[in-house]
């Protein structure tokens, strides 16, 4: 494996520093470092961050090759500066057993453009009916950690309950969809005042926060872990608040389009804004945002759901939901958080890399930027800015609600063990 180091760095954020990578970790870090045989990255203004993980990937393979692939997604999360995602079980076939999500771990292995770690379903076929092999998924090479009917709530009280109490026999977590499925009924955006204005049904907060504050305290009733996804509401930020105020094992996480984007953008019926959870108001945008900054929130998560182009290019009402955020997360959370004064860049590592890899329980990634840490490491330009493109994309999916949009910030260079994956922010 080729030895280099970094030259000029700005360790998140602050400090300039060189860092050595030599066989798959930082093997030293500082000032004028020097090694013969070793390749020099110039990172003169860059921002050294730890690799990202995210918790909430969508990669489709298998059964929807037509939208992504796990080659195709992983490509789009180097590029994006990630070096681990988790990728939802919601698959054709389901990622309910152990064979398929060890299909989905060694597809990731081959692919090499990042960690793949599959998120193994609650339910057998995300069904709600009945618990999935959760031990054998855990028990499988891919050693599942997390656990999730993403797409779908685990809406049967007696259920989550059981699957609260499974997950703790090999410290796993259960991250629901909080959707109460009778309050969502045929509903198609935030319900409010743009909702009636366009005759679309509503979409109730309280849909979501019923759901978070039930498992809240079934977490809490059997001591266990649950983590929430997608957080979209003021109301789930306080649920979630009270929770940790108890001490309870509870974490959440919020979707870069849900810290910058509102249901406004609706108003002409354009279903690339058709999302689930639903875009929702201004208000519940800086609440998002103020959780992220104080910790209440856990971590950021792109919910990366790629579709092809006919099932988002249709009248609202039979349009898909979901929209592709790999590529663009850094930049929208920069724009949302840090150049808002709202996090740091050290900030942003713990919400983008610290936290979801303590969540998701993986060794290797999450660390410091320090000798002996795994060489996992992203170079950012926070500097750059520039229109969004999504036909420039890795994803084989086009469905950015940012395409257009002037954003900051360019990846440079992402490493994975040392070996770069992304170089000049082009896949290496």
């Amino acid at each position: 494996m080729p030895t280099y180091i970094i030259k000029g760095a700005r360790i998140l954020g602050g400090r300039t520093a060189d860092l050595l990578l030599r066989d798959g970790v930082i093997a030293g870090v500082g000032s004028g470092l020097d090694e013969r045989g070793a390749e020099t990255v110039d990172a003169d203004g860059l921002v050294a961050l730890p690799g990202l993980v995210d918790l909430h990937t969508h990669l489709r393979e298998p059964g929807r090759e037509d939208a992504e692939t796990v080659e195709t997604g992983t490509m789009a999360a180097a590029l994006g500066g990630y070096t681990a995602v988790h990728a939802m079980a919601n698959t054709e076939p389901v990622a309910d057993t152990a064979g398929v999500v060890e299909q989905v771990w060694r597809l990731g292995r081959e692919a090499g453009h990042c960690d793949v770690h599959p998120v193994g379903a609650v339910t057998r076929g995300i069904e709600g009916t009945k618990l999935a092999e959760l031990g054998a998924m855990a028990d499988s090479a891919a050693r599942v950690r997390v656990f999730s009917d993403d797409g779908h709530c685990v809406s049967d009280a007696v259920l989550m309950r059981r699957a609260l109490e499974y997950v703790k026999a090999f410290d796993g977590v259960v991250a629901q969809h909080a959707q109460e499925p009778r309050l969502t009924e045929g509903a198609q955006m935030n319900e409010g005042v743009m909702s009636a204005q366009l005759g679309l049904q509503g979409w109730p907060a309280v849909a979501e926060e019923a759901i978070i504050a039930r498992d809240c305290l079934l977490a809490a009733h059997v001591g266990s872990r649950l983590h929430v996804c997608h957080v979209s509401t003021a109301g789930s930020v306080e649920i979630v608040r009270w929770a940790k105020s108890k001490g309870w094992q509870v974490t959440a996480e919020v979707t870069p389009h849900h810290l910058l984007l509102t249901d406004d953008l609706a108003r002409n019926y354009d279903p690339i804004y058709k999302v689930n959870p639903p875009l929702r108001t201004g208000e519940d945008v800086e609440a998002l945002r103020q959780a992220v900054a104080d910790g209440t929130i856990d971590c950021i998560a792109t919910d990366h759901a790629p579709h092809p182009v006919e099932a988002k290019e249709s009248e609202w009402a039979v349009a898909a939901m979901g929209m592709i955020g790999l590529e663009t997360a850094l930049s929208v959370v920069q724009e949302a958080m840090v150049d808002t004064g709202l996090l740091d860049w050290a900030g942003v590592a713990d919400r983008m890399s610290h936290r979801p890899a303590r969540i998701g329980r993986l060794a290797g990634q999450g660390q410091g930027l320090t000798a002996g840490s795994t060489a996992n490491i992203t170079l950012y330009d926070p500097a750059a800015r520039a229109a969004v493109d999504p036909t420039a994309f890795a994803s084989k999916s086009r469905n950015s609600p940012f395409a257009g949009l002037e954003l900051p910030g360019r990846v440079v260079a992402t490493f994975l063990r040392g070996r770069p994956t992304v170089l000049e922010g082009k896949l290496s």
